[in-house]
Order: structure tokens, then C-alpha cells, then sequence
């Protein structure tokens, strides 16, 4: 059978996996899958189990509409999740952890928890669990948090008044008046409501309020103690640095373990005998793009100690000890990949233990390791290792949807970038590329700017759909990314845009001196700090060296972005407040350079997007209509900094390849010819 370009539609039809949880015997992960519907525009998650051993996975919940989180209780006889369902009569007003038995069965609501249950995770003793919920922190017992979840419910007003420097993040604010605690739900017998006790009730304490999760928080080995992160400073701002504290369950007393001006600290996991606490560990004080490194804190002296500072890799959470305690899984990019690492405490060294693509997520008991990856040329699956056997695929969910379509090759190049520096550039080529023939280009740059474009499945800027309509793809980590050492990522502080231009510039060169290469045809596309790019280069390049631009939610008006979410980085990455030195942040701004900007442009943005407010695409617009510069808006009053609805995100597509369509020299069609004059 003859297969063809992927579509969008194919993007769609793909189902999506979540992390993993591992039975306590390794035989079974459990994993949340989500299905879209393009006709009802619409996702719907339910739970699976996947044997390690062999065998098909068989669905485990149904009824409900998301099911997610799901984690294995450490007796291995229930499955918690996150939900929100109808049961009993009662709808869930905000997210309720449920219970189910692995061999199936109906979920039962463990409690009705009126600020409802976000992250969570099982004591070892598998009778509680502890969870975060946002509550109001003056408030004592849950009846008084009930009435005043009701009260807001019932409330007409609609404002929202605050006197924080942190209330919104991402796309939402952040609930008002409320700060996220940490609880212990007592689990009772089937059937019994559960009691729920907030740890914080009364103390100054919090967790993070940037989506506090899992790794904001551990549970020792012997369920007395909890270790979390949290704030110490009075008024709470992005960009703080955080301390660790542990608490004694019984008499609830709090310990500061380990606090340093200089350093923000996260992620803490107790060592299998609680003895020791791995943690996540950045030198802010050195300067604000220092990286996260693995440091570990000692009960017995109380010193800690950063054990991956010669080891240039960036750490990401979760840790995962291993069970000798000599060791610690963890994930870190390295070059355009993820892959997962063991750190080998006593060696203080790194060895890769899966490949990427990218390790998106792990989980691993009884010897068994379960991984979630992806790579540029599939969506991510599951694997199970076990010791001394091949890596053996677990699920085959989207094989059927991917059987028919054709893959673009992927080709990784290195090129002479700015200050002289080898730059990576990931080349993605149509599924029937002939070099015999001319291509157009299309430039992918990606945002961060302290991220990579990596070997990985991307469904926003999907590089197989993108080759699948005949273009040529590049995608270059320019400096700054991540993954190629601190030096590399740092070099771009105060002067963004400077060696970003050169380095896709340099790819464009590289690619220009290919004979299967249209000149004509060389577009430039990308979003969030990639959109910034791109309107940095309609300002800085020549025009005619690319036919068209596509931003994507970009950074425009570095003076207006003060809108935005995370407005207390803005001086540490330009190097000062536009009050102090309005001529360093406007030597940094596309916008101070639009008397230059030619280039026809697709504007694309997000009202609910407070990183990158819709504001600064509009301005961006506006700018290029007030010069009389080609453009063109897509504005979706319902998405944030992505485009995450089926039916929005195919119209996103539609409007950016029609885009290029417009402006493709070789698809534009062709000039009529003038009629002879009768005679």
C-alpha cells in the first residue's frame, strides 16, 4: 500500500500517553491515554494497564471524561487518580482523588474535598495519601473552607482584586486569596469517607504557586516525615528562590533543612533508608541562567552538598533513588536529546540508561524501569527494561494511524555558528524529496530561548507535517538553547537576538549552497521566543531573504511585556528595567527596529496568553498594516500561548501553510495570458 504525507488530521487521530506508575511487583504500569474528537472538539482520558511481561493493554476506566495521575498504591491492590465525575448524586465541582481496583470494577470518590485535589502521592503504608489543594489560608477546619468554596461559587461579582506581585500564571490566575497547602487524606474502608487533614493549616507555609506537583513534595520511607519546598521570602514573586523543610507528622513541627539566599532548591526525594534527600539545586546567586544541578542533604550532620557540579548537564525532575541508595535516576538533554541518567553517587558519575529522542517520563519497581519517549519520527510510547532483555514495546495504540503515512528523513548537521562556535541544525526532509529537484525551505525556531529543538514529536510544530507539504525543514539551536553546556546558553544574556541571528543565519547559508534549494523560497516561522526571532530578523535581515514570516505568539515591545507573568525576569535577561536604562532593553526590541521591517508576516496569537500577552501581537500586526507591510491576524479569543483545541489547531495549520502558499513563488498561480485583439 502506497502511503501518504501525514495531515493534521492524522495529528489528531493520535492517541496520547502519560506518565507511567509501576506496580509494587513491576509487573503492571498503569498510564492515562487521551483520544481527541475533531467532530466534537474535544479530549477525553481514561486509564490502562500495560503488562510488563506480554500481553495487550486493557482499559481500566471508562465512565469517566479525564481521568488522569494515575499512581499504584504501594500494597498494589488500588490505582488512585485525579477526576472530576458525577457519583452518588453528587457532581465534583473541582478535581477529587478516586480509587479502583486493578482488576477492575466502578472508581469510588475517596472524599469530597471541597478545594478540591490536585497532585498527590501514597504513603508506603497504602492507607493515606498526601495532596496539594488551594485553600484560604486564614480559614480553619474543611467546613470552613466548604462554605467559603460555596460562597465564591455563589458570588455575582467578577473581579478580581489582589495586592500580590504573583496572581496569574501561564493562562490562568491564580485562585484569589487561596495559596496551595499540602494534606493527608486518611483512606477508610470501601465506601467510607475519608478524613482529610491540611498540614499547613495555621503555619506560614506553602507550595509553590507556579502548579505545584509531585516534585514539590516527598513522603519518607517510614510515612512519619514530609519533605517540601516552599518560599521563604513574604511576598511571593517568579523567581524566588525556594528552601527545603521537613515535617514531623505527629507533632507537626517544621524544620528549615536546607535554605541559602543564593540558591533555589526543589525536587527533594528521601533516600530509601530517609537518611539522606536528593534534591534539585541552582546557584542563582552566580546568575539567574545557572543551571539545576543534583545535590544531596545529610540527616546525620545536616550538610548538603551540590555532587554534579563537574557534570555540565542540566538536571530535570523527578529523581528517582535507586533502591541500593548509590544512585539516582533523573533526566537531562544533551546535544538536541533527552535521555535518562544514572548518577552514581560515590563515582560522581553520569551514564545513560535509555536514549532519546526524548525521555518524556519513568517510573521503575522491582528492578523493572517503564519509559515514556518519543522522537522526531513518532509519538511517544512505552517501553518496559528489564534486566538483561531487549526494551519491549508495551502498547501499540497509534501503529494503524502511522502505518499509512509516509516519514520525513531527518538529518543531523553542524555548522560554524557566531563567535566561531558549532551550531546543531536538524534538517527534515519531504518523504519523496528528490535532489534532483528544487525545494523551498521552511525555518522552524523555537522558543526559550533556553530550550532546544529536539529529537521529539511535536504537536504544535509537528516537523513531519510540515515536511509532509514539500518543504525542506530546518530547525537551528542557535546559541542560548539548552543541551550544548552552560556556556553555550548563557552566551546570549543581555544582547538577545545578536548571536541567534547569526546562527540561522548560518544555517541559511548552509542551506543556499545545496543545489536542491529554491532561493526564492526560504521561509522563516516560530513562536514565543522563536516568534521574537522573527521579528527581530523582519527588522535586522535584508528584504528578500526570506519570501514570508510566521509569529507565533512572539515577543514584540520588550517595555510592554511588562504585562506579562513572569515580568521580574525581564532585567536579569536584558540587564535592566526599561526605567533604568531604556536604551539597553530597546537595543533588545523588535519593535524599536519596525521603520525596517518589509517582510510579509502571518501574526498569530492567544488572548489567554499571559507569558506573551496578545498585545504584543496585535502591536505587531498593527505595526505592519501602519506600513503598508503584507500581514496577517489570527487571533483565537480561547487559547493561551498554545493552540490546544482539534478544531482551532487545524485552522492554525490551514492559516499557516496557506500563508506560505501565498507567498510560494512556485504555487502562486500563473499570470493569465493577455487575449489577442480581435481585429
Amino acid at each position: 500500500m502506497k502511503k501518504k504525507p501525514i495531515t493534521v488530521d492524522d495529528l489528531w487521530k493520535l492517541e496520547r500517553l502519560g506518565s507511567p506508575s509501576l506496580a509494587p511487583d513491576g509487573a503492571q504500569a498503569v498510564a492515562a491515554v487521551t483520544r481527541f474528537s475533531m467532530e466534537e472538539n474535544k479530549a477525553s482520558s481514561s486509564l490502562w494497564l500495560l503488562s510488563t511481561l506480554g500481553g495487550a493493554p486493557r482499559a481500566l476506566t471508562q465512565c469517566g471524561d479525564k481521568d488522569g495521575q494515575p499512581r499504584w498504591s504501594p500494597r498494589g491492590d488500588r490505582i488512585a487518580f485525579v477526576a472530576r465525575r458525577e457519583q452518588q448524586g453528587t457532581k465534583d465541582e473541582a478535581p477529587q482523588l478516586y480509587l479502583i481496583a486493578p482488576d477492575g470494577g466502578e472508581a469510588e470518590r475517596a472524599a469530597q474535598v471541597a478545594t478540591g485535589v490536585e497532585a498527590f502521592r501514597w504513603f508506603p503504608d497504602g492507607r493515606r495519601v498526601a495532596f496539594v489543594s488551594w485553600v484560604w489560608p486564614g480559614l480553619k477546619g474543611a467546613k470552613a473552607q466548604a462554605r467559603e468554596a460555596k460562597a465564591w461559587k455563589d458570588r455575582k461579582e467578577t473581579g478580581y482584586a489582589t495586592s500580590e506581585a504573583q496572581y496569574r500564571f501561564w493562562d490562568h490566575n491564580l485562585p484569589m486569596g487561596r495559596v496551595p497547602h499540602l494534606h493527608v487524606m486518611e483512606l477508610g474502608k470501601a465506601g467510607a469517607e475519608a478524613k482529610v487533614r491540611d498540614l499547613f493549616e495555621g503555619t506560614p507555609y506553602e507550595l509553590t504557586r507556579t502548579e505545584p506537583d509531585t516534585n514539590s513534595f516527598d513522603i519518607s520511607p517510614d510515612g512519619r516525615r514530609v519533605v517540601f519546598a516552599f518560599d521563604p521570602a513574604p511576598e511571593k514573586r517568579i523567581g524566588n528562590c525556594f528552601a527545603l523543610a521537613e515535617m514531623e507528622l505527629k507533632s507537626g513541627r517544621v524544620s528549615v533543612i536546607v535554605q541559602d539566599a543564593g540558591w533555589d532548591l526543589g525536587a527533594p526525594r528521601y533516600s530509601p533508608d530517609g537518611d539522606r534527600i536528593a534534591f534539585i539545586a541552582s546557584h542563582q546567586g552566580v546568575k539567574h541562567t545557572m543551571p539545576g544541578q543534583l545535590a544531596v542533604w545529610q540527616r546525620d550532620s545536616g550538610a548538603w552538598e551540590v555532587v554534579s557540579g563537574e557534570w555540565d548537564h542540566e538536571v530535570h525532575a523527578p529523581l528517582h533513588w535507586e533502591d541500593d541508595g548509590q544512585a539516582v535516576l533523573l533526566k537531562a538533554e544533551q546535544e538536541g536529546r533527552a535521555h535518562l541518567w544514572r548518577f552514581d553517587l560515590p563515582d560522581r558519575r553520569a551514564e545513560v540508561v535509555v536514549h532519546g529522542g526524548t525521555v518524556q517520563a519513568f517510573d521503575k519497581a522491582a528492578g523493572t524501569l517503564v519509559t515514556l519517549a518519543d522522537a522526531a519520527e513518532h509519538p511517544a510510547r512505552l517501553h518496559a527494561h528489564l534486566p538483561g532483555e531487549a526494551p519491549r514495546r508495551l502498547e501499540h495504540f497509534n501503529d494503524r494511524v502511522l502505518a499509512g503515512t509516509a516519514t520525513a528523513r531527518a538529518e543531523e548537521v553542524w555548522l560554524k555558528g557566531a563567535l566561531g562556535d558549532l551550531v546543531q541544525m536538524w534538517v527534515y526532509y519531504p518523504p519523496n524529496f528528490d535532489p534532483k529537484k528544487k525545494w523551498p525551505v521552511l525555518h522552524l525556531i523555537h522558543g526559550g530561548p533556553h530550550t532546544a529543538f529536539g529529537d521529539a514529536f511535536h504537536y504544535r510544530w509537528n516537523t513531519q507535517v510540515f515536511a509532509a507539504q514539500g518543504y525542506v525543514v530546518a530547525c537551528v539551536n542557535y546559541h542560548g538553547s539548552s543541551s550544548f553546556g552552560y556556556a553555550f546558553l548563557d552566551s546570549i544574556t543581555h544582547r538577545w537576538g545578536e548571536l541567534e541571528l547569526k546562527d540561522v543565519e548560518a544555517g541559511t547559508d548552509w542551506l543556499l549552497q545545496k543545489p536542491w534549494v529554491d532561493k526564492r523560497r526560504i521561509f522563516a516561522t516560530g513562536g514565543s521566543y522563536g516568534g521574537f526571532m522573527v521579528a527581530w530578523m523582519n527588522g535586522h535581515v535584508p528584504a528578500g531573504r526570506y519570501a514570508a514570516y510566521v509569529c507565533h505568539a512572539g515577543c514584540f515591545d520588550w517595555t510592554a511585556m511588562f504585562a506579562d507573568d513572569a515580568y521580574t525576569w525581564h532585567a536579569k535577561e536584558l540587564g535592566a528595567f526599561y526605567w533604568d536604562d531604556i536604551a539597553q532593553v530597546h537595543k533588545q526590541s523588535p519593535h524599536a527596529f519596525a521603520a525596517n521591517m518589509t517582510t510579509p508576516t502571518l501574526v498569530i496569537h492567544g488572548a489567554l496568553d499571559y507569558r506573551v500577552p496578545d498585545a504584543q501581537g496585535l502591536a505587531y500586526y498593527n505595526t505592519l498594516k501602519a506600513r503598508n507591510v503584507d500581514a496577517r491576524l489570527l487571533w483565537f479569543p480561547d487559547e493561551n500561548h498554545w493552540i490546544l483545541k482539534p478544531r482551532n489547531s487545524k485552522q492554525w495549520y490551514g492559516e499557516f501553510f496557506g500563508w506560505l502558499e501565498r507567498h510560494d513563488t512556485a504555487k502562486k498561480p500563473a499570470a493569465r495570458k493577455k487575449a489577442p485583439a480581435r481585429r
